[in-house]
């Protein structure tokens, strides 16, 4: 294999893992699903996500400086979007189909189960 090559592919694989890294934690996916239809403040997602606020800012922090999501202010508000749209696609085919697994564990076989333990 050339040594480009296997660069390459090396760091297709790091920027792969530190995305899914971001995006590795329930309270990230609960965030995302909850700014997947449209924009809201910080205190907009503290009243659907049971969580502190500090804990919400240090998630939401993460999340922007990573460049899923995007943030504005408004007066004293800051206001949070979704600006990766594939990041939101790829956490939504995901949580759809544990979902399907969840509720339907013996209608999908063993080896096409993105969990087997679902």
């Amino acid at each position: 294999m050339d040594s480009d090559a296997g660069e390459d592919k090396a760091r297709v694989f790091e920027q792969a893992a530190e995305l899914f890294g971001i995006l590795a934690t329930p309270m990230r996916l609960r965030i995302l699903s909850a700014l997947c239809d449209r924009e809201k403040s910080v205190s907009e997602l503290l009243a659907e996500i049971d969580t502190t606020q500090p804990n919400l800012s240090q998630h939401l922090n993460l999340l922007y400086r990573s460049g899923v999501l995007a943030k504005r202010k408004e007066g004293t508000q800051v206001i949070y979007r979704v600006q990766s749209e594939r990041a939101v696609t790829l956490c939504r085919t995901v949580c759809t189909q544990i979902a399907i697994e969840m509720d339907e564990p013996s209608s999908i076989p063993l080896s096409e189960r993105l969990s087997p333990r679902a």
